[in-house]
């Protein structure tokens, strides 16, 4: 054979095998990896659409920690007030009791006070009838000056 013949025969069988895998091999493969670039690309699409999603969550969860936090600090200041009223009320209340209760005691005390000076006319009185009757050497009749022991109370 000659080398001419031998080279457009392999020539001729290339370019049979170029468009057999032109026709048939190479759109498979092209095909094949378009999808695969297009699953590529929808999944970079998804992974951007989710990391946009993930800050907006963020955001979100931001402002209801922020709102939650507010909320606490606004519970808490209104507990304490209340608190404060409640002590405030309560030692109200206190200085109320003890004023009653200094009150009654005065009032106790003035009473006895009073007990404690009709016993002292009664005994100072006893000891002038007594004095008297010392004084006088003879007994002198309590049931008989009555009128004179009352009026001799009373100056005292």
């Amino acid at each position: 054979m000659n080398i001419n013949a031998t080279l457009f025969l392999q020539a001729v069988v290339f370019a049979i095998l170029v468009w057999f895998t032109m026709k048939f091999v190479w759109p498979p493969i092209t095909k094949a990896l378009d999808e695969r670039a297009q699953k590529i690309a929808d999944g970079l699409a998804a992974a951007d659409k989710a990391k946009t999603e993930l800050a907006s969550a963020n955001k979100r969860v931001e402002q209801e920690l922020a709102s939650s936090r507010n909320d606490a600090a606004t519970r808490l200041a209104e507990a304490e007030r209340r608190a404060q009223g409640i002590v405030e009320e309560a030692k109200a209340r206190a200085n109320e009791e003890g004023s009653k209760i200094i009150a009654a005691a005065r009032a106790e005390a003035e009473s006895q006070l009073v007990q404690a000076r009709e016993a002292l006319r009664e005994q100072v009185a006893a000891l002038a009838v007594k004095g008297a009757e010392q004084i006088l050497r003879k007994e002198v009749n309590a049931s008989v000056h009555a009128d004179l022991l009352n009026r001799l109370k009373s100056e005292l």
